[in-house]
């Protein structure tokens, strides 16, 4: 097999990490895939560009913005000079521009495999009313406002402690009024309307990663229970687990909305009871746990992107253990100032 050029964006490796580099790990580990990792930055302190045994060359971007014809050029440049053959997307913040453009990405070369916007609206979190009733699990008491008199009113409802939540970004656990009256503002002047206020729930935080086939079919799933979090709440250590009720509503959720690309479901389970938290539209940053135990879904995504043969989805075991641990790299200035006046290292 000729060598693929697949990029590869989130590989800011940093205390709140990017999926990326877990998703690069995985595409090296195929065997089969001749693979050249091109890594797509947006700032030339993210640790991936210098991580050299994982990522081949790293371009810098420009921020997904406006209508995005600078970003598109980029990568129409990268082609051109470098090659890229598929674009796996893991920040929330450019699956817009890729999904508005792919049909004309691809027609330069540049495959992606992500869901319609549709779909992509599917993660606001005033949908998840809709989706819980529809795959058969709880989603939280929960209140969709628009002004301060609606967050006062549900507030009442829901009781507090309570949830803020911005419709597709940050959550606050607020103790008092006051504190989620300050949140709400905040939340307000970054993001707009509508504001999610929701009831707080006990349990497990459980947590699936899966990949859809566009066609209401899963090519794999693998749920994880975690044990510990830091304080920005990303996984530090979890295990896998097999939730019969969160597999069969995720299994349903794909099956229901025809979910194309990667996603991770986010679940409280408390007894018999799952609770629907988020849904993320991507890899999340822990999805090199699901290629350890055995299922490489960024694998399986190029395979199905590029009309390749899938192997059957593999089982896996229960009560493997995921442990984040720091690194420190060593490397030369030169390749920083190269990112940084080029655009692209090394």
């Amino acid at each position: 097999m000729d060598e693929l050029y697949i990029g590869v964006s989130g590989i800011n490796a940093i205390d709140n990490p990017g999926p990326g580099i877990g998703v690069a790990r995985s595409l090296k580990e195929d065997p089969d895939l001749a693979v050249n990792i091109v890594g797509l930055a947006y700032d030339a302190m993210e640790p991936g560009i210098y991580m050299d045994w994982v990522v081949d060359k790293s371009f810098i971007l420009p921020y997904p913005s406006g209508a995005g014809e600078a970003f598109v050029e980029r990568l129409l440049f990268i082609k051109r000079n470098h090659g890229l053959d598929v674009v796996i997307p893991n920040l929330d913040a450019e699956l817009p521009l890729y999904i508005k453009h792919a049909a004309m990405l691809a027609d330069h070369g540049i495959l992606t495999f992500l869901p319609s916007m549709e779909q992509f609206r599917l993660r606001g979190k005033d949908r998840l009313l809709d989706i819980a009733s529809k795959i058969s699990i709880s989603l939280p008491c929960t209140k969709i406002v628009n002004s301060l008199d609606g967050l006062l009113q549900a507030l009442k409802e829901v009781g507090l402690p309570a949830m803020v939540k911005g419709s597709f970004y940050k959550a606050y656990k607020c103790h008092t009024v006051a504190e989620a009256v300050s949140h709400y503002h905040d939340l307000v002047a970054e993001w707009g309307y509508p504001i999610i206020v929701q009831q707080v729930v006990t349990g497990d935080e459980m947590n699936i990663v899966g990949l859809g086939d566009g066609e209401g079919n899963s090519l794999g799933l693998v749920g994880i229970k975690k044990l510990s979090v830091t304080a920005l709440g990303k996984i530090w250590t979890g295990v896998t687990v097999k939730n019969q009720k969160m597999l069969a509503a995720v299994a349903g959720f794909i099956r229901e909305f025809k979910w194309r690309g990667p996603f991770e479901l986010e679940c409280m389970v408390n007894g018999e009871e799952v609770f629907l938290i988020e849904i993320n539209p991507r890899f999340p940053a822990w999805s090199y746990f699901a290629t350890g135990v055995g299922l490489n879904l960024p694998s399986r995504l190029v395979r199905r992107c590029l009309g390749l043969p899938v192997p059957p989805v593999p089982d896996y075991d229960a009560g493997k253990l995921f442990i984040r641990y720091t690194y420190e790299l060593v490397t030369d200035m030169a390749n920083f100032q190269k990112a940084v006046t080029r655009g692209e290292a090394p």
